[in-house]
């Protein structure tokens, strides 16, 4: 089940996770509108997030799409404080790895840059390799 988002580990290791586009060349005038900052993501970190979807569409049983309510049942705010500071030495994988997750994906759809944030933090990463340790044992 989460073997392909696992095997993403080596290349969030070497490759950044994506940069801001920031539009320093529109004045803002109508002629010349500026563009909202944005981030262009890395093939690894688009990778990711695809397969932290597929894995939400093809286990609904997993019940992902409550990644908020799964978050609130076990202490954790979706918030990236709360989030980046969760002790995932004790959480499965279903109730909150995939919760964490799904939440900063979701995160980045009202505040861009929350997932590259989260990619760069090494909260993705701490994340999925604790998945690994889940799915080895």
């Amino acid at each position: 089940m989460f073997e392909a988002l696992i095997a993403c580990l080596p290349d969030l290791e070497k490759e950044a996770s994506g940069e801001w586009i920031i539009d320093r060349v529109n004045d803002g005038t109508p002629e010349h509108p500026k563009h909202f900052p944005f981030v262009d993501y890395s093939s690894t970190a688009m990778k990711v997030e695809n397969e932290i979807y597929n894995i939400v569409n093809n286990y609904p049983e997993l019940g992902l799409t409550s990644y908020e309510d799964i978050l609130k049942k076990h202490g954790i705010d979706w918030e990236k404080e709360s989030m980046k500071n969760a002790d995932v030495s004790k959480l499965d994988a279903q109730a909150v790895m995939m919760a964490l997750l799904v939440g900063a994906v979701r995160a980045d759809r009202f505040c861009e840059g929350t997932y590259k944030a989260f990619i760069d933090n090494g909260c993705i990463r701490k994340w999925i390799e604790r998945l690994k340790e889940i799915v080895e044992e």
